[in-house]
This record gives C-alpha cells, sequence and structure tokens, in this order.
C-alpha cells in the first residue's frame, strides 16, 4: 500500500483532524462566496456569528471522515491481503463516482450549490441562537451531497496526494459555479464509468492502492 493511501496509517483520531483540515482546504475555493455573502449579511455579533457557521460545517466534515475513514481502512487491508483485487476496487470506486454523478440527487445538490444568492436568502429565514450553526450545517450537507463521491478518488489514487487534492478542489470550483457545470458534472460521471471499465486492464489506474 502507498504512503499516501489507505489511512496513512493514522489512527481514527488523529485521521478526523488531518482529514477535516484537508477537507477544509479543498472545499474553501467553492464555499468562499457563500461565506462571503453571509458574512455581509451579519449585522452584530459578527465573529461569534461566523465561528458558529464555520465550526457547523467543519464538524460535518469531521464526521464525514468516520465513513471515510473505514472505506480507506478496508481498502488499504484488501490490498495488502489481496494484491490482485488493487484493480477491481479501483474498478468499484469509479463506478460508484460515475453512478453518482449521474445521479438526480447529485443534480439536485449541486443546483443548491450553484447560487450563493439563493442560498443566502434560504440562511437568512433561519431564527434563533442556533441559526448560524443550522446554516452552516445545511451548507456542508449540500456540499457533502455535491462532493463525497468525488473525494473517493482519494482512495484510488492516495489520500495525501496534493495533485489529486488540487484537481478535485478545481473540479468542485467548475461544477459549482461554471454556467456549464451539471453538463460538466454529468461528463466527469460519463468518464468515470468509463475508467471503471479502464481500471480493470490498466493497472496504473489503482496505483494508489499499490
Amino acid at each position: 500500500m502507498s504512503a499516501m493511501g489507505g489511512t496513512m496509517s493514522l489512527g481514527l483520531f488523529v485521521f478526523i483532524p488531518v482529514w477535516t483540515l484537508m477537507m477544509a482546504a479543498m472545499m474553501l475555493p467553492s464555499v468562499a462566496p457563500v461565506a462571503v455573502l453571509y458574512e455581509r449579511s451579519i449585522a452584530r455579533n459578527r465573529i461569534a456569528r461566523l465561528t458558529a457557521f464555520s465550526a457547523a460545517y467543519l464538524l460535518v466534515w469531521a464526521l464525514a471522515s468516520v465513513p471515510a475513514f473505514a472505506i480507506a481502512a478496508l481498502v488499504s487491508s484488501l490490498a495488502v491481503d489481496y494484491p490482485l483485487t488493487a484493480r477491481f476496487i479501483a474498478a468499484g470506486v469509479f463506478l460508484v463516482i460515475g453512478l453518482y454523478q449521474l445521479s438526480p440527487l447529485k443534480d439536485r445538490c449541486l443546483q443548491h450549490c450553484r447560487s450563493p444568492l439563493s442560498l443566502l436568502l434560504h440562511y437568512s429565514s433561519f431564527q434563533g441562537p442556533m441559526r448560524d450553526l443550522r446554516a452552516g450545517t445545511r451548507h456542508a450537507l449540500y456540499c457533502l451531497g455535491c462532493c463525497w463521491a468525488l473525494m473517493l478518488v482519494l482512495v484510488v489514487a492516495g489520500i495525501m496526494n496534493l495533485l489529486v487534492m488540487v484537481v478535485l478542489a478545481a473540479v468542485i470550483l467548475v461544477e459549482k459555479y461554471w454556467s456549464r457545470g451539471e453538463a460538466f458534472s454529468r461528463a466527469l460521471g460519463a468518464a468515470a464509468l468509463v475508467l471503471a471499465v479502464a481500471a480493470i486492464w490498466v493497472p496504473g489506474l489503482s496505483q494508489g492502492l499499490s
């Protein structure tokens, strides 16, 4: 198993903050427009409210690290114990990515994230002391719904593959804010399905598992 793959030999309680920091860095470019608008909409207690929004957002990604850890650990174990399965694991990962990219749920989450202003109007309707926590949680769930399948690429390419992280961040940004982002998302889905077939025959596509 590659040093960048699996759980990087980290225990769960170390993996969680590492994963959360990685996701925060990757999501920052696409979250920034909403965060800026949200910040401008706050008239009082700005620091406290932004802290609550950010904490809730990061908490969702921290919780997502638990299944990510389980998947990475399982894949790592299978790849080490049964090296010949690596290409089939990679094929399965690409298949899941492709199918989800083409799914109605992906489209629904992406539609929410493509309009920062409409999101702001929606979040501004939240009332009470928990409103910023609700807004941060809701936005993180939309982001997670848009991106969780794409993050599976890290299982194949290596959890700490910086090049893949940069590419994924760019892909997420394009999906959300390019005028043809939905078509781009579907094209990615189709490409992932092609890679699912190719991974069985091209060992290089499962490099992060070997």
